[in-house]
Order: C-alpha cells, then structure tokens, then sequence
C-alpha cells in the first residue's frame, strides 16, 4: 500500500521537481492543497484539495477525517502559518516537514563551510529572521510533545522558469538576460568572487523524497543543496555563454547597492545572503540518504532554464524600472570615477 503525502502548495519553484517525481513513484501517493492557480502545473495520478490554508476553518473541513504518513508546508514563511499547520495537523501526521532556509545561517559569515550546526542569526533579513522563528516554534513542539518535524534549509534552488542572478528586478530574470543580449553591461555585487551554491530542483528533489517516511529524519534539520561552487563571475560567464554573449559585469559594493536601491530589498538578498561565500557540507544528508548526489552541473541546468525562456515569450516579462535604475547605477559610478580623475 502506497504512504499518503499531503503538500501545501506543490507547485513552486522547489516543490514542482517533487510533484513531478512523486507522481512517476510507487511508494508515495501525492495530495496537493492549494488554491489551484497553476492547475497546468499538477501532473496526471496527484490529487488536488482545493483551500486556502490561510483559512483555517475551511482547510479543517477540507481535511476532516484525513491521515497522512507525511505533510509539507512549502509556503510557511511566519510563524502564525505554522503554529495553524500544528493546529491542523498535529495528531494526523507521522512526518510534518518544513521549508525553511539556508539564509537563516549567520550572518556576517564566520565560517564559510556551512553545516546544520551552523548557527541561526540574520539581522539583515526579516525573511530569514521569520524562518528562524518558524524553526525554533516547531522544534519546542518536536521536544515538549514529540511533533514529528524534519526542518529542510534550500539554499538557492532554481527551475526552468528563471535564471539564478545576483541582482535583479521584482519581475525576474529576463530583464537582465536581455541586458546581456542588448550588449549592456549587467550589475553584479562586490568584486565577482564570493563563491555561491546553485542547486537544480530536480536534485532537491532526490534528497527531499529521500527523507519523507524517513525516521532518521524526525526531530533533525537538512541542509539540501549541490556540492557544485562557483563564484558569480563564473555564473554570468555561464549564462553568457548560453547566450551567445561575452557579458559585460560591472561591479559595484553591495553596500553601494542597498543604500541606492530602496525599492528592491537588496539588504536582504545582498547583505543578508548572497554577498557571502557559503560552502555547504551536506554529509548529514547522505549519511540519512544514501546514495543522494546532484548530478546536474550548473551550466547544464541553466542551459535548459535559458532555452525554456527563449521558448515561451510569456516567460520573458519586461522589467523597464529596473532596466533604468541599473543605468542609472552604473551612471553614477562612472561619474564618481571621471570627478575623481580630474
């Protein structure tokens, strides 16, 4: 008899690759809760609820009666979102697994090799902050009552449907993949060299499958990203190529950055994560999942993210704020340069 999982969401960025390898497995049986705005995304044999989460009383009724061998939340961002899933869930589940998020790990960086003993603190993020308190609240619940919780940490997990950048606009990536094309020069943050980890979804999703129903799971934190390093100069010279392109980078401090950008929260996604080399031990992961390996290298992955976008115009969404507010970056600082000079 297949186990019964129960997603809260299951159609995003991370939690599609595991809809759609679940759905081809024999051991799990798959229900999705969600609002059903991307119906085009559920695959054949997985089951739809549709709720609002957000209601509670309506996702009881939906749920009443219902037991499940492993629930995740993968769109609980405060902590009222989880202590609703406890409310709903406790007594119902053997497994509940959370999303949180490897930019919960210290920051300033102390330490560059990043394991799940690393501590929790992130002043510049309320994003992380929030994870961190969603983590705390479920792991009290793991101890005073034995909440059967696993705590996952993504770090920075892609799709086909954007491209993994350094700095961009609220509306996504094409802008600055058309930058590139354009022959404009595109902004990244400090020098280049800070070295980060891109993980495809499809490898997340190896090592997520492998810890549902997993006992050696329950009461523990995973960090699941790939063992692959580059530094953003390399990623932008392998988006370029993908392109065609010899991208034109332009560099510019992050602090530079956050201070002239007050519509985009730089703060966080600069200062509070991407601007830090972050490399990720994940031996706990293999020991409780072994076999787990990311097999899909970063230009492998970003070539069929790329084409996928070139394919769907509806994909490339212009973003002409952002477009403007990088000239006018990228002005300034060669004003202050040419004031310098005289």
């Amino acid at each position: 008899m297949k186990k019964k999982a129960l997603f809260i969401g299951g159609t995003g960025t991370i939690s599609a690759a595991i809809t759609r390898a679940l759905a081809a497995n024999d051991e799990w049986e798959l229900t999705l809760l969600n609002r059903g705005t991307r119906g085009d995304a559920v695959p054949a044999g997985v089951r739809v609820i549709h709720a609002d989460i957000s209601n509670e009383a309506e996702a009881a009724a939906k749920l009443q009666g219902l037991q499940w061998d492993c629930v995740c939340d993968f769109i609980g961002f405060v902590p009222a979102q989880v202590e609703r899933d406890w409310r709903l869930f406790r007594g119902k589940t053997k497994q509940y697994m959370y999303i949180s998020s490897a930019s919960a790990y210290q920051k300033p960086a102390v330490n560059p090799f990043i394991t799940e003993s690393t501590p929790l603190a992130n002043p510049h993020w309320q994003y992380s902050r929030d994870k961190i308190a969603c983590e705390n609240f479920l792991m009290e619940k793991y101890r005073t009552e034995g909440y059967p919780v696993t705590i996952i940490r993504p770090s920075h997990t892609y799709d086909e449907r954007r491209v993994p950048l350094a700095v961009h606009g609220p509306k996504g990536s094409w802008q600055v993949l058309r930058r590139m094309l354009d022959g404009k020069p595109v902004i990244l943050h400090g020098d280049g060299t800070s070295q980060w980890t891109l993980t495809h979804n499809t490898d997340f999703a190896k090592g997520f499958i492998g810890l549902m129903g997993n006992a050696h799971a329950i009461g523990n934190a995973f960090q699941i990203t790939s063992d692959e390093t580059l530094t953003w100069r390399q990623i932008y010279e392998i988006i370029g190529d993908v392109l065609g392109v010899k991208p034109k980078m332009y560099f510019v401090p992050s602090d530079f950055l956050n201070a002239v950008a007050p519509d985009y929260d730089l703060e966080g996604e600069l200062l509070g994560d991407k601007s830090w080399t972050v490399l990720f031990d994940n031996k706990k992961l293999k020991r409780v999942v072994p076999g787990f390996c990311c097999t899909t290298r970063f230009d492998q992955g970003v070539r069929r993210t790329i084409e996928n976008i070139l394919a769907h115009p509806e994909l490339q969404e212009p973003d002409p704020e952002f477009d403007a507010w990088c000239d006018r970056v990228i002005a300034a600082m060669e004003s202050a340069k040419a004031s310098l000079l005289k």
